[in-house]
């Protein structure tokens, strides 16, 4: 006893000393592989805001940084020198400028960074202005070092350190050692955790935002592959499950305005908590759209499905009724496949197709894009006179201006046409150029954000207003079935706290934001003139079958992932890019399953079977919707035509 005793008192002591002499030998190495630690922990707990529901949980997000902060640095160790300094501070500065990348991004959309959304290259300088907005004095905590260290680093002499492979291979396998524990710890929290690709937010908070991407850069690779590899076995799959699926058109409404013309309109950034919102002074706040819904087919609980195309996913969507990418912009990544868009299926039926934008053509690689899609005609800004800067915010005409300029344009459309309008005015950061375009005051809440939004929401609608009084001057109005649907979110939840003010909360639940996702959708029909209300739960993804029907065109051997809402056969259903699932009865969300109606966690077996379910579909129908867009699938249904 007394001799296994001296073994374990000479193996510490050795231990010891070794960790000593490293750190004295190699103190840089134990230097930034600690700052990268605390900066990462300091953006998921004061930049990124994740959501931490147990001490399990708290003690992933405190170890995950390690494991990759262990993998970078350890490279060091295969230089020697002041060379093996130099190159330390080069990976922090980069591991650094990844990590600020992830949180000003995030601040911009609420989601993390991905390798497509770094291949957007041509957005960059439109975005470039909103992004100064994005600032704080508290990124200091996160860049700071890097203007200081380089004064310490100038006077540290590493001359005599020297290379050491096996410090290098032992700083792999203490990496690799963490990880692994990270990671079975996190699949104790989230089984079957790397399976769900699309929740970034998941796994960022399970094996860490560097880990993240590395993981990422894999997805990329192998999803790459997949064009080359598929077959048309698997577009059989996908069409027996949306035959599954497909929803018998109502005999009433199918075919009833056959060759009318279609205006769609894209309502930037439009969420359904403004519509009907007075502003301090009792002042509605969507007049305009207010009126539109008293006239028109709305439907209350609507939702949108977008990713991080935001607004380019939304025209995805109401073109093909496919889910948008997990990651990045399927205009992007996949902008040159084979699709059977709304432009193409109504062409067939002599329809001219033109889509309105008063941007740069190339903005979401749209110019590419809508020749895959079979449009027509695409106005963009160079088709309008920009000349004045009164008419002009940081993105590009006014909306009403916009407008004004399109009327002409739009009637001398071949008829009849499908047109989209593609509004710009209430975009992030909703600050109006000058104080008389302030149509209404700001909110009173403690986000400047969100106090602003409803000024560009109401400077919109009143663009609305009057495009609308133009359609019906020049007689169009009464001839054309007029969609209304809001793109994607415009308050984050960055403004949780402020939103909970708006809405006389304590603080907002996963449910609440959830319900937040709710956006305008309204169908006025030629001659209508009373509103019906619908209450059934739908999305984005339901409105190219709907207009669809409505103009007598049939779509039961395409590929179409959602239902006309018009039909009697419409399951109340909405599935978010995220995973979350809205039924008639539950919400899913954030990995908690609610009661739709009490917003209550659901605790009954009925109800919790119910979404377990609806999970086990979301997965199948993303995955589904996932390789028609990787694998190009739509080129074997043109094949079979």
């Amino acid at each position: 006893m007394q001799q296994d005793s001296g073994i374990w008192s000479r193996m510490r002591l050795k231990v010891g000393q070794g960790v000593k002499s490293t750190y004295t030998e190699h103190k840089l190495f134990w230097i930034a592989t600690l700052l990268i630690w605390l900066k990462t922990y300091v953006a998921y707990t004061l930049f990124f805001d994740v959501p931490i529901t147990n001490s399990a949980q708290a003690f992933i997000l405190l170890i995950n940084p390690i494991s990759s902060a262990l993998f970078m640095f350890g490279f060091s160790f295969f230089f020697r020198g002041n060379v093996q300094k130099w190159f330390i501070y080069g990976i922090l500065v980069l591991a650094t400028l990844v990590l600020y990348a992830d949180i000003i991004f995030f601040r911009f959309f609420n989601d993390y960074l991905t390798l497509p959304v770094l291949f957007q290259t041509s957005n960059a300088e439109t975005v470039s202005a909103s992004l100064t907005s994005l600032l704080t004095w508290a990124d200091l905590l996160i860049v700071g070092d890097l203007l200081i260290l380089p004064f310490f680093l100038r006077k540290m002499d590493m001359s005599k350190n020297v290379a050491s492979r096996g410090r290098a291979i032992l700083a792999f396998v203490a990496a690799t050692a963490v990880f692994l524990g990270n990671l079975a710890l996190a699949e104790t929290e989230r089984p079957e955790l790397l399976t769900r690709a699309f929740d970034r937010e998941l796994l960022v908070k399970n094996i860490g935002t560097f880990n993240f991407h590395m993981y990422d850069a894999l997805i990329q690779s192998k999803t790459s592959a997949q064009k080359a590899l598929a077959d048309s076995s698997e577009l059989s799959e996908v069409q027996n499950f949306v035959a599954s699926k497909y929803a018998e058109p109502n005999p009433v409404m199918f075919g009833k305005y056959e060759g009318k013309n279609v205006i769609v309109m894209s309502f930037e950034s439009a969420q359904s908590f403004a519509v009907g919102l007075k502003a301090p002074n009792g002042q509605e706040i969507t007049p305009n759209l207010n009126k539109l819904i008293k006239e028109s087919h709305s439907w209350d609980n609507f939702y949108h499905n977008t990713g991080q195309g935001k607004t380019s996913d939304a025209e995805f969507i109401l073109e093909n009724s496919i889910y948008p990418l997990g990651r990045g912009s399927a205009f992007f990544t996949n902008g040159e496949n084979e699709f059977r868009a709304t432009p193409e299926m109504l062409k067939e039926d002599g329809y001219y197709s033109a889509v309105f934008h008063a941007n740069n053509k190339s903005f979401w690689n749209r110019d590419i894009v809508y020749n895959s899609f079979g449009v027509d005609r695409f106005f963009s800004e160079t088709d309008y006179d920009l000349g004045n800067p009164d008419d002009l915010t940081e993105w590009g005409l006014l909306d009403d201006k916009f407008f004004e300029q399109s009327l002409p344009m739009l009637k001398d459309l071949p008829r009849p046409f499908y047109s989209k309008f593609i509004t710009l005015t209430n975009h992030y950061p909703f600050e109006m150029p000058k104080p008389e375009d302030e149509l209404v005051p700001p909110l009173e809440t403690s986000s400047t954000t969100l106090n602003h939004y409803v000024q560009a929401l109401a400077y919109q609608d009143m663009a609305l207003g009057k495009f609308i009084d133009g359609l019906k001057e020049d007689g169009t109005w009464d001839d054309t079935i007029f969609m209304l649907y809001g793109d994607h979110y415009g308050i984050s939840t960055n403004h949780n706290a402020a939103m909970a003010e708006l809405l006389e909360k304590d603080e907002l639940t996963a449910y609440d934001v959830a319900q937040l996702q709710r956006v305008p959708f309204v169908i006025h029909l030629p001659g209508q003139t009373k509103g019906v209300k619908h209450e059934e739960v739908a999305s984005q993804i339901d409105m190219k079958p709907t207009l669809l029907h409505l103009l007598g065109k049939d779509f039961k051997d395409e590929v179409l992932f959602g239902t006309d809402l018009f039909s009697k056969e419409h399951k109340d259903y909405a599935l978010f890019r995220d995973g979350s699932i809205i039924t008639d009865k539950t919400v899913y969300t954030q990995e908690t399953c609610y009661d739709r109606k009490t917003g209550e966690e659901v605790t009954d077996e009925e109800n919790g079977a119910i979404c377990k379910e609806a999970v086990k579909q979301s997965e199948k129908e993303l995955g589904l919707s996932d390789k028609v867009i990787y694998g190009d699938l739509l080129r074997f249904l043109q094949k079979s035509k």
